[in-house]
């Protein structure tokens, strides 16, 4: 059973989640899957693995997160946004990503799971210019060159870029200062990850 299995690696963590937000996350995993069978979303297809490469992967991220408005670029499917707005609902969540069908299910997810603090919107990055944030989240999307280069015009002055990577890291560019390097555990993910917290 997923809710079984989801509280099981939630309990290997130091995060506190009611059970109405793992509800939530385990509604969305349901979603994902079904989706995914049309829509090819993520290249994770078996429910309990998304539990752990994705629902995880994306909430340990929560504790360093400072401030209320945030947004994941390169979003996919909703990953860390999803997950992270589940758990953070005093916290703002613009999700953008370029593919149409990413924006269908993500707004379709919002509609369903009744999330108020997420905002799906189509967009390539660098255009996207409407406001600034406390915080620029990323998942697997391009490099860390490329990623602060493209986003560098959206946090605000005290903003900050939250880079989710595996082991491989990137050099950093001129003008961006490494805050912190975090080694992030992952229960039951045998990979190495990393968030790394630049200004």
């Amino acid at each position: 059973m997923l809710k079984k299995k989801l509280i099981n690696l939630i309990d290997q963590t130091d995060l506190s989640i009611t059970s109405q937000q793992i509800d939530l996350l385990i509604d969305y995993v349901e979603m994902l899957n079904k989706w995914n069978k049309a829509y090819n979303l993520t290249a994770v297809r078996d429910p309990s693995e998304m539990l752990i490469k994705h629902i995880m992967d994306s909430l340990v991220v929560s504790p360093y997160l400072v401030g209320n408005t945030f947004i994941d670029v390169g979003t996919g499917p909703g990953l860390p946004g999803i997950p992270l707005a589940i758990i953070n609902p005093d916290k703002q969540f613009d999700l953008v990503d370029s593919l149409g069908k990413r924006i269908r299910f993500l707004k379709q997810v919002q509609f369903e799971l009744k999330l108020k603090n997420i905002q799906p919107i189509q967009s390539r990055i660098e255009e996207y210019n409407k406001k600034k944030f406390d915080g620029v989240i990323s998942r697997a999307f391009a490099s860390l060159q490329d990623m602060l280069t493209w986003c560098k015009h959206l946090p605000n002055q005290q903003g900050s870029f939250y880079a989710l990577k595996g082991s491989d890291l990137d050099e950093i560019p001129d003008g961006f200062t490494l805050k912190q390097n975090i080694k992030l555990t992952i229960p039951e993910l045998n990979a190495e990850r990393r968030l790394m917290i630049i200004q």
